[in-house]
Parts: C-alpha cells; structure tokens; sequence
C-alpha cells in the first residue's frame, strides 16, 4: 500500500460529537448502501447507515426509472448478454465477474419480489423485472433497511474515516446537515456506498454525488481503478435535469434551421451531437414513436415528461433544445479498485460498493444509466455487506484500540484562511464540462488541465480548515471533485488509445498492447500504473 496521504490526528473522546459503536458502517443510502446494510444485518453484524441526504429519497435511483441487467440463466441468454457488451468496454471484462453479477441479480431480484416490489407483468401473466421504478424500489429498500435492525443516520454525511495504529480502517466521522451536530462511528468494517463523481451539473438525483468516498478512501491509502472512462455525459433537455436518454433511440436530431443533423443519436452518434454543441444549439424530436410506443413511454418513465407538461411542449411534435451534461463516474466505470469476491479494497477493513467501485469489472470501459449499474449496485453491495460483517464481528476484540482521523483538505488545522469552495467547484468544473477537454481529449489539452488542477490542489493543502462541521461538507465535496478530476485526467493521459467510453484525439484506435486496468491513487501526488486482467477471483 502506498503512503497515505493524511495527517493523522488523534480521535479525542470528549469533542461533543454523538457517538455509535457498531461491526459495520455502511456510508451512502442508495441501492448499493441500503443492500450492503441488509447483506451485514443478515450476518448477525451491528450495522449503522449514515446518509448524506434521506435514504431512500436521494441519489441517481430514487427520482428514475432504470432499467436492470436481469437475465434468465435459461439457455445461452446469458452468453449472448455478456457478448453484447465486451466489444462495446473495449474487452475489458472479466467474465468471472460477470457470470456473478448475473446470478447474484437473479437472486436479489426473487427477494424483492417476496418483499412486494410490485412488478409489472406481460400479457401472459409473467413478471417484467428488467427495470426498476426508483420511488418504489428505494422506499421498499428503506423499510427493509429498518426491518434488518439498522440504525439509519440521515443527512449526515460522513468527512473522514478512522484507522487504527495498524492503519486499518475502524469508523468514521461526519456532520448532522440538519443541526450542525457531529458524529462519530467506531467499526469494524467500513463500506463506501457514496456513489460516482457528477460534478455538480445538475443531472437528476446526481447532485449529492461529488467523489466524497473515494477521496475519504484515498487519504487512507485506497487504489482507484478505471478512471479514464469518466467521461459519460447524459443526454437531455437543456431544460431539464433529467437526463434518461432511452427515448431518445426515437428521436431525430435537428439543427438551429430545422434541418436533420446526419449521423446523430443516443446510443451511436452522440459525438455528433458534441460536435455541434460545440458552435450551435442541437434540437430533438421524438418524432420516429408511433401510438403504442408513446403511450408506453408515458407509463415506463413519467418523470421523463414533467419538465415538458410544465412548459406546454409536446415532444413527440415540437422541436426542443438538448445538452449533454457530464455524469463523470456515476454513468462511467472509474471507482475504488476491489482486491478480492468481498468487494475488499486494497486497505484493511474499508469495502466498497455501487459507483463507488471500479464497475470495469462487468462493464470494462463501457456502460450507461442502470442495467449493467444497476445490476453491479444490488449484486456489489450484497456481497460487500457480508465481507465488511465478518471482517467487522472478527474486530469486536480490538473495539477499544486507539482510533486517528484521517481527514485532510478542509479539516487540518492550518495557519491560513479556509478556502472559497464555490470557487473550486467553478474552476474544476471548467476543466471538465468541455466536450472539447473532456469528450474529445487530446494530450496538450489534459495538461493544461492537469497544471491548473494541480496548482489548485496545492492551494487547498495550504488552506485551513472550513469554520464549521456544515461549511466543511461543501469544501469536502469540493475537494473531491478536483481529487477525481486530477485521476481521471492523469488516466487518460497514459492510455494512449481509443478504448470504451475514453476517447483520445490522437489515439484514434484501440490498442491491443493496453488491453489492462489503469490503478492510480494518491492525493499531493497522484500516480498511474497498469494492472494486468485476470479471470480469477481472489477468495
């Protein structure tokens, strides 16, 4: 394991802060997070959640509908499921992973049904169960969440993690939004749930999601995996925040005169629609849906059509002004690199599941909203639950050990004023909106980047704290997407080809010499190096 990047300070047991002592913290209330939760209940584990927002209501999955990689192991139907896609992430999978990911989705998907997620049928009676509708399925997770006997600590997003003498990972420590009231968790085990890294551009559900978890996993020393395919921008409205681009596969794409844009569309043809972005305004019409198809879209995903009803247009008819918004990590494949079948990452008692991990592991450099991540959330979390409660219950006998905080930007007491968060935030998302930097990479333009993102990272380890626990969550956050940026642009620029989602100006083709992982890590100093595939999984 590499030097952490932190100062360690002592865990004092008289700051005032409420404190819990549990075997697992599970940090992050989505789909991922509320599985991880029942998985380590179901171990007979002590088991607290704590979420940034109110689990069950935040995150990418609550406010959508998302579609489910859920596929009968009758047949080849698997076979040609996992086919589909490695061409597509660049070859990059591991078929290991994904023939688990296949059957632990089958099964979870028989529990939620025996839990009354009421999915729909087909006209001759069998249950449809690829896809899911987030209102429901997030509000019967929650309920589940209780039932398992988990303690859920909503609006409390977690600031740093603990670690023992050792170095191992035994809690956390964070901050109530509500009262500005802090909390501390002594654990056995930790599970980072938080999601992916959206950068804050107001896709829908997406704005909680700002890299907390890797960049609290980083200061303790965890490798990230995957972080050069960060680059997914949704397509939608310009409008709206809502950028579920399914419909889409209907749509026509049209320029400012009304003429059709040659060669534009959602699944293929999406660098097009960047291209024109770039000098002109792009318009969509979903006028290729027939009846049938509309009215089923009106009852797959409503809220596809709210921001539309409220402003009079009809989409199937009128034409109405698109945008991609970058969804980084969250629709990419980039996360914390897993070391074993647990989901164990690379530093003693800290898991990770969801976005959160590396999804290159299913998907290779490739995926999209839901299906495959939506797949990875529930059969991950599962799996991560179970590995943090037995490795947590083993730590019941080291409880009492001396604990240290590990936070870094925004927490260390400094010398200098704290920084201007909104401030970071604009310059990082500066660096990473443009589809010319970010869609379309070139090497002089990554580092050019890189130097400005760089020079700003050593401002903030200047800085001083944040004056408040409440202030101090939105210099985390900051601090985490210009941490994520600065690995997703040293990624891609040691990948020197076009592969998966990354794609490289001057590296207009796959190179079969880099079929492997890019690891990176570290904060002052981040570093890139490959790793090998392997189809064994480490028991």
């Amino acid at each position: 394991m590499r030097a952490r990047d932190h100062d360690g300070r002592t865990l004092s047991g008289a700051d005032g802060s409420q404190r819990h002592d549990v075997d697992v913290l599970v940090i992050g209330g989505g789909p991922a997070g509320t599985w991880a939760a029942i998985s380590a209940a179901a171990q007979g584990a002590r088991v607290l959640l704590a979420d940034k927002g109110f689990c069950g209501t935040s995150g990418a999955t609550a406010p959508s509908g998302t579609g489910l990689w859920h596929v009968s192991p009758d047949g080849d139907a698997r076979a040609q499921a996992k086919a589909s896609r490695l061409a597509m992430g660049g070859h990059l999978a591991e078929h290991a992973w994904m023939d688990r990911v296949l059957a632990q989705t089958w099964d979870n998907v028989e529990r939620l049904k025996d839990w009354g997620y009421p999915f729909p049928s087909d006209d001759e009676g069998r249950l449809r169960c690829t896809s899911l509708q987030g209102p429901e399925y997030m509000r019967l997770m929650r309920k589940r969440v209780k039932e398992a006997g988990v303690r859920i600590l909503d609006h409390s997003p977690a600031l740093e993690l603990l670690v023992d003498a050792q170095g191992t990972v035994a809690g956390a420590a964070g901050v109530h939004r509500q009262t500005g009231d802090t909390w501390v968790a002594r654990a056995g085990a930790v599970v980072i749930a938080t999601g992916g890294c959206a950068f804050l551009s107001k896709a829908l559900g997406c704005n909680v999601l700002t890299g907390d978890g890797q960049l609290m996993a980083a200061e303790v020393g965890a490798a990230l995996s995957g972080m050069e395919f960060s680059n997914a921008y949704g397509l939608g409205p310009a409008f709206s925040s809502v950028t579920k681009s399914l419909f889409y596969n209907w749509a026509t794409f049209y320029d400012r005169h009304g003429q059709a844009i040659e060669g534009a569309g959602s699944s293929r043809g999406r660098s097009v629609i960047a291209e024109h972005l770039q000098t002109q305004p792009v318009f969509a019409c979903i006028d290729r849906a027939d009846a049938q198809i509309r009215a089923w879209m009106r009852t797959a995903q409503p809220n596809f059509f709210v921001s539309f009803d409220r402003q009079g247009i009809d989409p199937f008819v009128q034409h109405f002004p698109v945008t991609l918004r970058l969804e980084g990590t969250v629709r990419g494949t980039g996360g914390l690199n897993l070391v074993d079948a647990s989901c164990a990452t690379s530093v003693a008692g800290l898991y990770a599941a969801g976005d959160a991990a590396t999804r290159e592991l299913i998907c290779g450099g490739f995926t999209g909203g839901g299906s495959h991540n939506a797949a990875w959330a529930l059969s991950s979390g599962f799996w991560a639950g179970a590995g943090a409660a037995a490795f947590g219950k083993d730590a019941r006998a080291r409880a009492a050990r001396p604990l240290q905080r590990t936070g870094g930007v925004a927490l260390i007491d400094a010398n200098a004023p704290a920084f201007d968060s909104q401030a970071v935030i604009t310059a990082v998302q500066a660096e990473v909106f443009p589809y010319e930097r970010n869609w379309f990479r070139q090497g002089d333009a990554l580092h050019a980047s890189l130097g400005r993102l760089d020079n700003l990272w050593t401002r903030l380890r200047r800085s001083g704290p944040a004056a408040t626990a409440t202030e101090a969550v939105r210099a985390r956050e900051a601090a985490a997407m210009l941490a994520t940026a600065r690995w997703m642009y040293r990624s891609a620029l040691q990948r020197t080809e076009t592969r998966g989602m990354h794609r490289r100006r001057e590296h207009g083709n796959l190179d079969p010499t880099q079929r492997h992982r890019l690891l990176s890590g570290g904060l002052d100093e981040v570093w890139v190096r490959a790793q090998p595939l392997t189809e064994a999984l480490a028991a």
